[in-house]
């Protein structure tokens, strides 16, 4: 039988690992682990708190750092008449302690600070001759830091547009013209970048720059506006500031107290001579300053190029006043330039200056029109006194002086009684010799002392010594028909009666070397006839001189000109 095969399997081991046990499984972190991981998650919550601290302080910095005030102060743009809001300046010298609390909005010509800290800044505020305090001061959504800042940067002088509110100072400030009332400001500019308009009346704070100043000042303001016998101090520690100087920068030197007081003092001069002369039936003229011949003497007469010939110019309206009269006009005035080629550097004299001019008719005798003259100034000098003294007071500041004494009755010395008081003091003098400056000084000194006046008339002068147009005295011809009138020693007023008489007229001219050829036209006038008639000129600037008694004549003219100057 066949073998049967092999039927059982060929069995493969195969090896199983066996499941562990839960007891067999991993335990989790260690201790050591936990603890690192426990001091990572502080760490990273002391991050986490320290950068959420930073946002928070760079939130509060970056709130800090915007300029919520940006548009309360600034340059304004240029002034181009853009607009016109119509709202109105007020005056600092019209603010009271009635108008705290009140919102204001005004121009102001200088500002200077005056004391600065990190909140707040205190400014100097003026308008010609009144000035006031104002603060800028550090406030919540009105005034930031960058505002107080700013504003303590201007410069001096420079011209700034101001609203604020007035105030009750903690104390009246001293160094001010109005120190009862301060402003606090909350808007300030410098008349240069006012892009959104001028502000609503809610929203009243306010300063801008006007116009701000281009490079440095010629000199200190402070200096500039010192008291004269202060410099001559052994222990001054100051500059002196020189007249050469101040008319060298005659601007930035104008806008001092005291040189606002001279020229409103001026200006009131001009304004009384017209007022009474007007109230006397005057008539203002106006004459040509060029003319074809001298009027006084060819020595201090300008020569000018005249197309094909020459002019000359005039050294007074004297030839107009006096034709005008001749037609009939009966009481005339001007107010205008005059003109003197004298090449002199005295404290009087000047190449131009202002005449104040009349000529009028004469009903019997000359003295008429010294009278009116006389009457003239005397209201002058009371109009200053009364109506300027806050002014007055202003420049005495600067330039002490007594206040300028002159009487009712003006006292009036013939010319023989000039020269006896002079005679009487030791003085040699011929009976037809002309004052010179230092006698007429010490008359006006004799005078003073006599008579306790700054102001007199003298009368009679010596016809040789006179203008050709002058009439002579009917009982002696040495002498003539003319006067001048002085001020502290100094003659501010020169006048006569004029010849009204063609032939005696140019009988005159031949005599004082005046070609009357040269003067046709003038001496035709009075061919048609003329009545007796007199006048005067007086010179404003030295009017002013002498009443504030300033010392030199370029501080009495705006901008002078003498044989050295001839700008600004």
């Amino acid at each position: 039988m066949a073998d049967a095969p092999n039927t059982t399997a060929h069995t493969e081991k195969i090896h199983v690992e066996p499941h562990p046990s839960p007891s067999d499984a991993p335990s989790g972190p260690s201790k050591g682990e936990l603890k690192r991981l426990a001091k990572q998650a502080e760490k990273d919550k002391k991050a986490a708190e320290k950068a959420a601290k930073q946002a928070e302080l760079n939130a509060a910095k970056a709130a800090a750092d915007v300029d919520y005030a940006s548009q309360n102060y600034g340059p304004l743009p240029l002034n181009q008449s853009q607009e016109r809001t119509g709202r109105e300046r007020i005056k600092i010298d019209t603010l009271t302690t009635a108008d705290v609390g009140k919102s204001v909005l005004y121009n102001v010509v200088d500002v200077s600070e005056i004391a600065q800290g990190s909140k707040m800044v205190f400014l100097h505020l003026r308008q010609r001759l009144s000035s006031i305090q104002a603060l800028v001061a550090q406030t919540p959504h009105t005034v930031s830091k960058q505002m107080v800042k700013w504003s303590g940067s201007i410069d001096s002088e420079s011209i700034v547009l101001v609203e604020g509110v007035c105030q009750a100072p903690m104390e009246e400030v001293k160094s001010v013209t109005v120190g009862n009332v301060e402003v606090l400001i909350h808007k300030l500019f410098t008349i240069m970048d006012l892009a959104l308009g001028y502000p609503k009346l809610s929203d009243h704070f306010k300063i801008h720059v006007i116009a701000g100043v281009d490079g440095g000042l010629p000199f200190s303001f402070e200096d500039a506006s010192r008291p004269e016998e202060e410099y001559e101090k052994e222990d001054a520690k100051f500059n002196k500031v020189h007249l050469d100087t101040r008319l060298n920068s005659r601007v930035f030197d104008l806008r001092t107290p005291t040189n606002q007081a001279i020229f409103t003092l001026q200006a009131a001069v001009t304004r009384f001579f017209r007022e009474y002369l007007e109230t006397n039936h005057f008539l203002d003229i106006h004459s040509p300053k060029l003319q074809g011949a001298a009027t006084e003497s060819g020595a201090s007469v300008f020569k000018v190029g005249y197309f094909k010939g020459n002019a000359f110019l005039a050294q007074s309206p004297q030839l107009a006043k006096q034709m005008a009269i001749a037609a009939d006009f009966e009481r005339v005035y001007e107010i205008g330039p005059v003109f003197r080629a004298e090449n002199s550097f005295t404290h009087r004299h000047m190449t131009e200056f202002t005449g104040l001019d009349l000529e009028m008719t004469i009903e019997e005798h000359y003295h008429e029109v010294l009278e009116l003259l006389d009457s003239m100034l005397i209201h002058i000098f009371k109009g200053l006194t009364t109506q300027y003294a806050k002014e007055i007071e202003v420049i005495q500041k600067q330039f002490p002086a007594e206040i300028f004494k002159f009487k009712e009755k003006t006292p009036r010395l013939g010319w023989k009684d000039g020269l006896a008081m002079l005679k009487e003091a030791g003085v040699e003098i011929g009976e037809f010799e002309d004052l010179s400056t230092e006698q007429e000084k010490l008359l006006g000194k004799l005078v003073y002392e006599k008579y306790d006046t700054d102001y007199y008339i003298l009368d009679k002068f010596p016809t040789a010594v006179r203008p050709f147009y002058t009439m002579p005295d009917a009982a002696d011809p040495n002498y003539s028909n003319s006067y001048d009138f002085f001020m502290r020693g100094e003659e501010i007023l020169s006048g006569a009666q004029r010849i009204h008489d063609p032939a005696f007229l140019t009988k005159r001219m031949v005599e004082c070397g005046v070609d009357p050829a040269t003067m046709r036209g003038y001496l035709d006038a009075f061919k048609l006839g003329a009545p007796p008639h007199g006048g005067g000129g007086i010179g404003l600037e030295r009017v002013v001189m002498l009443f504030l008694k300033v010392g030199n004549i370029r501080r009495a003219s705006m901008f002078p000109r003498d044989p050295r100057r001839l700008e600004p």
